[in-house]
């Protein structure tokens, strides 16, 4: 029998579940991925649904599969926490799904009972939800997504029988998850604050439920989306009596093992069609945040000796780069940015604030520029002939046209090609889903050439709106000086190299960009875990104003070191690249001059 201490974090994003084992030291032990059910409707490309059924079942399977590998015995495990995609869930008040389909079977039980975080349905509802000027708005940025969870349940009540309606309870998915768990419905600070209308300090807004049609929901005591006013809990905090007698049977895991109050994650979905989805995962939002912004760097193989305060997260901005990129940053006062999402009170340490601003479109948009070039078939031909990632063969022929073209360095010879990088519109800071993306500069050449030059043209345009980005958030009051980045494009050194002189600021690349989130919701649970077991009186502390300190300790001791990437632009580089975001602000303003020309034009 093992004595030391175990923590297992499950992560469900768009397309799976897995489960990670992990020790005290936050290293992995045991890890399993499985496969989740998502429905599309062939009809209507705005449909993404999902079933808690199924979930569960899954994140059972991954869990006893990480058990068997590590040959531990439930026992073992200490404490477990979830993160998940921000969809909408729906029950009944025993918990049974009840399904969200348009149809004759809304809201009766049924299995597809998820509306996924992706789900589009929910625009003119959106619409009204943004027209009516709340105090909501101003914590989302202005405006409120409809990917959120009170446009979709604004859906359901327009589209469900008002009794059938009244018997609904709605989560976030990670809520959904702990209430599974522990059969307690208690909702997490980090959900209803960042994704269903929860105001900073004084909770619901009646107002503006009142306004959109939602008024039997404060009229139920909140009942149905979680609790009277401020009856949510931090990350971390235990979440009733821990695991119940039927979900520790079905995770193969001890009755009342700690699960810590969790958080919210990104998953983003590549469209190819309304019938066909590639599921590319990148990983962030509160858990990646928790996962990453408190390691230590090593520069030039040495490793930093200085511990991160609690006061230098602050500083670090948390960024997941995958299909597209999200960007987190904590601050010890609310700081409101147009544009950015927040500031949400307590999402992860309670009394503080956090900011949350994005790219709709970055490994996205790098795959549809090069998948769509004519040279692109050849280019796939060139990787298998030379044994080479394609990145790779792109980044040769860069360099080698570098160098016959006399230019110091590579934004020097794409100087005059210009791309704009918003085919999918704008999330931050200009919060525009109609902006659209541009190329000046063409050429008519069709080849390798032309292609590594767009290739490098569409790297440093999300650089540039990258420190667009940052920019703005410093300009209202943030103190970003470093970047934290995680998810697929983390491996792309090349990239990681011009964010940091695009930015000027040094990057950190996580030792494993994908365990980021499972590592932070291990954290969780291994904080739940030690808050059940301290003394009252320590206890009373973790889950109040020592809360913050205690779980960033827990992230310090658990994070892997990173590497670290400092800038090294050259004088002249430093030049071309602050010619190159000129331009790009410069695009912006041109972009919503001729929109308006051509909307007056159409009077």
């Amino acid at each position: 029998m093992s004595s030391e201490s175990y923590y297992i974090g499950i992560d469900v994003g768009t397309g799976s579940a897995r489960a990670t084992l992990v020790r005290k030291d936050g290293s992995v032990v045991a890890s399993s991925t499985q496969d989740t059910i998502t429905w599309r409707n062939p009809e209507d490309h705005r449909i993404f649904e999902q079933s808690t059924t199924d979930i569960w079942d899954k994140i059972a399977t991954a869990i006893k599969l990480c058990l068997s590998e590590a040959e531990l015995p439930s026992s073992a495990v200490k404490g477990l926490g979830f993160d998940a995609t921000c969809s909408l869930a729906v029950t009944n008040f025993d918990g049974q799904p009840v399904t969200v389909t348009k149809g004759d079977d809304i809201g009766k039980t049924g299995e597809r009972n998820v509306i996924l975080w992706a789900d589009h349905r929910a625009e003119k509802e959106a619409d009204l939800v943004n027209g009516t000027g709340s105090v909501v708005l101003d914590y989302v940025g202005g405006t409120m997504s409809l990917e959120m969870d009170i446009p979709k349940v604004l859906w359901l009540k327009n589209h469900m029988d008002p009794t059938l309606f009244s018997q609904c309870q709605f989560f976030d998915l990670p809520d959904f998850l702990t209430y599974r768990a522990t059969k307690d419905s208690t909702r997490s600070c980090c959900s209803v604050t960042c994704k269903c209308s929860f105001v900073p300090k004084s909770g619901w807004e009646p107002s503006f439920f009142q306004k959109i049609g939602l008024e039997k929901l404060i009229e139920r005591e909140c009942k149905q989306i979680g609790a009277n006013q401020g009856e949510v809990l931090i990350a971390g905090i235990p979440v009733g009596k821990g695991l119940s007698k039927r979900a520790a049977a079905e995770l193969g895991l001890v009755e009342g093992t700690p699960v810590g109050s969790g958080l919210i994650d990104a998953r983003v979905i590549y469209f190819l069609s309304p019938k066909t989805t590639l599921l590319i995962t990148i990983h962030l939002r509160y858990s990646g945040w928790l996962g990453t912004v408190a390691a230590r760097y090593s520069e030039g193989g040495i490793l930093s000796e200085v511990l991160p305060s609690l006061e230098e997260s602050r500083h670090r901005l948390a960024a997941v780069a995958g299909t597209s990129t999200c960007h987190i940053v904590q601050s010890p006062e609310g700081i409101f940015v147009d544009g950015i999402w927040g500031p949400f009170k307590d999402p992860v340490f309670r009394g503080w604030w956090m900011s949350e601003g994005g790219q709709s479109s970055t490994g996205q948009l790098i795959d549809f520029m090069l998948t769509t070039h004519s040279f692109y078939p050849n280019l796939v031909e060139l990787g298998k002939e030379q044994q080479k990632n394609i990145h790779t063969v792109l980044q040769e022929t860069l360099e080698k046209l570098r160098v016959e073209n006399g230019a110091e360095t590579l934004t020097e010879l794409t100087k005059d090609l210009h791309l704009y990088p918003d085919f999918h519109g704008n999330r931050s800071p200009i919060a525009d889903p109609r902006m659209r993306g541009s190329i000046v500069g063409l050429e008519l050449d069709s080849g390798l050439h032309d292609l590594a030059k767009k290739y490098h043209a569409t790297l440093l345009s999300i650089a540039l709106q990258t420190r667009h980005i940052i920019d703005s958030m410093n300009a209202k009051g943030h103190q970003i000086t470093s970047i934290y980045m995680s998810g697929g494009q983390a491996k792309n050194l090349f990239l990681m190299q011009l964010f940091a002189n695009t930015c000027q600021m040094p990057v950190v690349l996580p030792r494993d960009a994908g365990s980021a989130v499972v590592l932070g919701a291990a954290m969780l649970g291994r904080f739940a875990a030690e808050v059940e077991g301290a003394q009252a009186e320590k206890r009373k502390e973790m889950e109040g104003n020592g809360h913050a300190e205690a779980l960033w300790d827990i992230m310090v001791e658990m994070t892997p070191p990173g590497t670290l990437v400092s800038p090294n632009a050259t004088t002249r580089e430093k030049k071309l690249l602050e010619a190159k975001y000129k331009i790009f602000l410069e695009s912006i303003g041109i972009q919503k001059r001729w929109r308006k020309e051509m909307k007056d034009a159409c009077i």
